[in-house]
């Protein structure tokens, strides 16, 4: 391929404000700017990051540089990719129309909220970026995004005789306070504290093999962590992903499709990726059969599929990510699904955990479950987690809900954190290995 570069300046504001115990313990509005030049030359790639927008050429010429003398002499081919287009988001309610100690004052107010009886500590924050991306290329794109995040936490610690329980949630997404009326963040405070407390006298469960409900916002990690890490096309090249070769394979039941979608309005959008390429869905499993990968624009000129999926934060190179990844909807209720399971653990929330995508194994911890006998929930359950291998887990999906809702996070790869959302209805799962956290 022929010399190849491309820019992308960054400008915008962050705000940030922590409350811990109701003290101040942080309030920042910090503006930024800054660029990321890539070149591709004889082979290799060339990047050259700045916080000053000046001397753009000279920043090429240096890219340039620096990719020829690592000369690979290897070529390295860029698939063509859909040219994105420009988006200015919306904003209903403009966070900048609110002064800084009136913030402060929301966010006092969701973690007051959180402060129930039982409830030892609380910590709440507040997140808000303003961003500009302006990206072009040698190939003549010029394309500009701007968009508005906003986000809040919430955590509350209850403890008695020496056992801790915490329980926590997190929203986030593009758009402005309206965020705050969409999500209301004091009814979920007070329910954080209330399970908090709740957990002190939940029971441990007795570890082994069982079938068991998963709650949307641990099936929505789930398909994250295990699926998704497994499709992007880097971590096949590395031949670390256990679904390499697997394009066109069943590798789940029938019952379960899964999409990425970097056009939906949550957490994850992108009106077009960090190289320029326009958002759209990928189909990545169809009634169980494994459909696509998640590219860039190196990894699909290697794997074949389409490109739009290379993320960065802030300045830093782009790698292929995830976006809105999700499990669709079933056609079955949740009374169903428990009357189905009869006697079994249900699983809710997620406290994270660990997946080796080229293993295909992983272990998440729960934020809490329940012992569901003869179809209903009983005794409440603490320290539980849920390991197995993913593709048998995949296969093990029995029935899937009707009841599809999103979660709003960041997600880590490559020394990067970039906005995400992941979704699910509730999941019945006829096999997996459930664990008392000691």
């Amino acid at each position: 391929m022929s010399d190849f570069y491309d820019i992308r300046i960054l400008s915008g504001s962050r705000t940030r404000i922590v409350l811990d115990n109701g003290k101040l313990e942080e309030i920042a509005e910090t503006p930024f700017q800054g660029v990321a030049v890539r070149a591709l030359a004889g082979g290799a790639w060339g990047f050259v990051t700045s916080d000053s927008i000046n001397s753009l050429e000279d920043k090429i010429a240096l890219a340039k540089r620096i990719a020829r003398k690592i000369d690979r002499h290897e070529d390295l081919h860029l698939a063509a990719a859909p040219a994105g287009k420009s988006v200015r988001v919306p904003v209903k309610k403009d966070p900048k129309d609110i002064s800084l100690e009136e913030k402060v004052a929301i966010l006092r107010e969701i973690e007051d909220a959180a402060k129930v009886k039982g409830v030892s500590s609380t910590q709440a924050v507040y997140s808000e970026m303003d961003l500009c991306t302006h990206y072009s290329s040698s190939e003549g794109l010029d394309l500009e995004s701007k968009i508005t995040r906003m986000g809040f936490m919430i955590s509350a610690v209850a403890h008695r005789d020496g056992i801790y329980q915490t329980d926590g949630v997190g929203r986030a997404g593009v758009g402005g306070l309206e965020l705050f009326d969409r999500e209301d963040p004091t009814t979920l405070a007070r329910e954080v504290g209330k399970n908090a407390v709740a957990l002190l006298d939940a029971q441990t469960p007795k570890g082994g093999t069982y079938p068991v409900v998963l709650d949307q916002e641990l099936a929505g990690v789930f398909v994250h962590e295990a699926v998704g890490h497994a499709t992007e096309g880097d971590i096949i090249l590395e031949g670390d992903s256990c679904l390499e070769g697997k394009l066109g394979q069943c590798i789940g039941s029938e019952l379960v499709t899964v999409k990425d979608d970097p056009g939906l309005m949550l957490n994850g959008y992108y009106p077009f990726d960090d190289e320029g390429s326009q958002s759209q869905e990928t189909v990545l499993v169809e009634r169980g059969v494994l459909k696509s990968y998640l590219n860039s624009r190196e990894t699909a000129a290697r794997l074949g599929g389409v490109p739009r999926n290379a993320r960065a934060e802030g300045t830093d190179r782009p790698v292929v990510r995830m976006s809105n990844t999700y499990i669709a909807n079933g056609d079955w209720t949740l009374e169903e699904i428990l009357q189905e399971l009869r006697d079994g653990v249900y699983l809710a929330g997620s406290r994270g955990g660990q997946v080796s995508t080229g293993e295909g194994v992983f272990q998440f911890n729960a934020k809490r479950g329940y012992l569901v006998e003869g179809g209903e929930k009983t005794k409440l359950l603490r320290d539980v987690s849920l390991s197995g291998k993913i593709l048998e887990t995949l296969m093990h999906v029995k029935a899937v809900g009707d009841d599809l809702l999103y979660n709003s996070g960041r997600c880590g790869k490559a020394g990067q954190l970039v906005p995400v959302s992941d979704g699910s209805p509730h999941l019945l799962v006829t096999k997996a290995t459930v664990g008392g956290a000691g």
